[in-house]
């Protein structure tokens, strides 16, 4: 197996077990990370989202596959089942990971979903009403970035570092 294989599955590993410290041990401390809700996170906001993601996420369990890497890029596909804290609904989050790496660690994170899916998960009706349009998703997007800001400035030792 790669050694960019093996980090790829210890990440997902810790997720499993809602282990961000362990996740974040994976990444650069340059990491980029982006997804269809937090789009463009720098290091320290990649590692606060991952951090609140698993203290929040009680009754998330994780599965994940087809992890695979070379040299410098890797991918992996995993799914995501929990509660959204915001309404309580059920969410199934379908997910394709891909990876860029550096000094033996990942230095580029990437997941891509369908956030119309998403919405009409998390959110009910209004999701499945206007979960597809872009302002809709912008507002989202936002309240995620302004959610992962009040985690970070109320969680100062668990923010950045």
């Amino acid at each position: 197996m790669h050694p960019n294989q093996a980090l790829i599955e210890q990440f997902y590993r810790a997720f499993q077990k809602r282990d961000a410290e362990g996740m974040i041990a994976c990444y650069h401390p340059d990491v980029a990370f982006s997804d269809a809700v937090f789009v463009g996170l720098r290091a320290a906001e990649a590692r606060g989202m991952w951090r609140m993601l698993c203290e929040r996420g009680k009754d998330l369990t994780l599965e994940f596959s087809d992890a695979r890497a070379d040299d410098s890029t890797g991918s992996a596909h995993w799914e995501a089942r929990y509660s959204f804290s915001a309404t309580g609904r059920q969410v199934h989050n379908v997910i394709d990971a891909s990876f860029e790496f550096r000094d033996g660690k990942i230095i580029r994170h990437t997941d891509r979903f369908d956030l119309g899916r998403w919405t009409r998960m998390a959110l009910g009706l209004p999701g499945l009403v206007l979960g597809w349009t872009p302002f809709f998703q912008n507002a989202v997007r936002k309240k995620a970035r302004k959610g992962l800001a009040d985690y970070m400035a109320k969680n100062p030792e668990r923010a950045g570092g």
